[in-house]
């Protein structure tokens, strides 16, 4: 019995990986993006909102709309391109990182563990009908994923900084 369980569960693997292999060599075949993204997402611990702008132009604005808060970018991942290095296609996508250690260093003060989500990460991605969305993980979720106990001000702050270069990155 145990074999028959093991040879199925190989199967399943390598279909699973099948399935990824086509999407990554086709990205042009993957599914859109639903209008209910944001709902989806939600349950996912993401916050997305849409942008009117490429995601080369979200991106640009929202790195130097971070800087200009006083904040630093400390990284900024161009998955597009890293794909193409490696003969493979994607759509745009983008991921920012990105804090200022006054923000960062209370909230790990009250649940070090959640130094694995930080610094902050804003991903912008093209779906495959060419919207632009940008997306952040929700600090409530980062708040219930590390059980983070009497940080209620901060994660507020948090939320609301992420909110904000959000909504002036995608603004027209």
């Amino acid at each position: 019995m145990l074999k028959i369980i093991s040879i199925a569960a190989l199967a399943l693997a390598v279909s699973s990986c099948a399935s990824v292999e086509n999407i990554l060599n086709a990205p042009d075949k993957m599914p859109s993006t639903p209008d209910t993204m944001t709902a989806i997402n939600a349950k996912k611990g993401l916050v997305t909102m849409q942008s009117p702008h490429s995601v080369q132009d979200t991106a640009d604005k929202l790195a130097a709309i971070i800087e200009s808060k006083g904040m630093k970018v400390f990284a900024r991942v161009d998955h597009q391109k890293n794909a193409q290095s490696v003969d493979l296609t994607l759509r745009p996508t983008q991921v920012i990182m990105f804090g200022n250690p006054k923000a960062g260093t209370p909230l790990m003060q009250c649940e070090q563990s959640v130094a694995i989500d930080l610094p902050q990460k804003i991903l912008i991605s093209e779906d495959a009908d060419k919207k632009v969305w940008l997306s952040y993980n929700n600090p409530e979720y980062l708040k219930n994923r590390h059980n983070i106990k009497g940080c209620d001000t901060e994660i507020a702050n948090i939320s609301k900084a992420l909110n904000s270069v959000s909504k002036a990155a995608i603004a027209k």
